[in-house]
């Protein structure tokens, strides 16, 4: 899997990336690159999440990012069983991920929430029905979003792109108080039906039940095979995709992500 930023600037501008792999237990890399004429170094940030720092110089620059990696889990676990666990009880780790944050208004979609969820069964079926309301009620529109775009502002509008769904489900279970966490990374097509638009990164969540974290998504509703995790966060403010420090034009982009055959 990996990545192609063609980039123009008329003056030098910092700029963090983050497109590598989350080390995740069960990840293993078999080979990392990174091509570039720009100056950079890693960091990890206080979420866990490898950021690269770069120094892109004027003019026009390329960054390309490719990795080979063994997941020794590549599908999705279900697991019906998974109880809620009450907020007394929950770790103080996971307090963070049922406050509102800044895409994620629980306190705005509560009401919603405890109208459409409240009387379910918590526990795995009641963030699976949060995930099925979600993925019939928001229609797919690239562009449907701006960076500036709530959860609130996507249940309005009834559209979104991946991270709006991601965001309005993680919405929804903090204000039934089940913790949850936005996460983005590649997905790749194995065993689903091809794309209708050119790959792009994905945006996903974890909700905790169960004494762990799970993964749901909104957008696609099925089971996938391949997951590589990129970041985790509150929201996607916590993992963007590049922060620049002064304006920077995007003039190319390409995401990639295959299975390998066995050798």
């Amino acid at each position: 899997m990996g990545c192609t930023f063609d980039l123009e600037t008329t003056f030098p501008i910092p700029a963090i990336v983050q497109v590598a792999p989350d080390p995740s237990p069960g990840v293993r890399m078999d080979s990392e690159t990174w091509e570039t004429d720009c100056g950079h170094h890693g960091y990890v940030d206080l979420y866990g999440n490898r950021c690269e720092r770069f120094e892109i110089a004027p003019g026009t620059s390329r960054i390309v990012y490719e990795a080979r990696l063994l997941l020794s889990e590549p599908a999705d676990v279900i697991d019906h069983a998974a109880e809620e666990t009450p907020v007394a009880e929950l770790p103080d780790e996971t307090i963070a991920f049922v406050m509102p944050s800044r895409f994620c208004l629980p306190d705005e979609l509560g009401h919603e929430a405890w109208q459409r969820f409240g009387g379910l069964q918590p526990g795995w079926e009641r963030v699976q029905a949060i995930v099925d309301f979600v993925h019939g009620h928001l229609e797919w529109e690239s562009g449907a979003s701006n960076p500036w775009t709530t959860a609130a502002d996507a249940y309005r509008a009834g559209q979104g792109v991946c991270r709006d769904f991601a965001h309005l489900a993680i919405t929804f279970c903090r204000a039934l108080n089940i913790p949850a966490r936005y996460v983005f990374g590649y997905i790749p097509e194995i065993d689903c039906p091809p794309l209708l638009e050119p790959m792009d990164f994905a945006a996903w969540f974890e909700a905790y039940i169960g004494g762990r974290w799970h993964t749901f998504d909104a957008r696609n509703n099925i089971p996938r095979t391949g997951r590589v995790v990129v970041g985790r966060g509150r929201d996607a403010v916590d993992v963007a995709l590049i922060t620049s420090f002064g304006p920077l034009t995007l003039t190319g982009f390409e995401v990639r992500a295959q299975e390998v055959p066995a050798q």
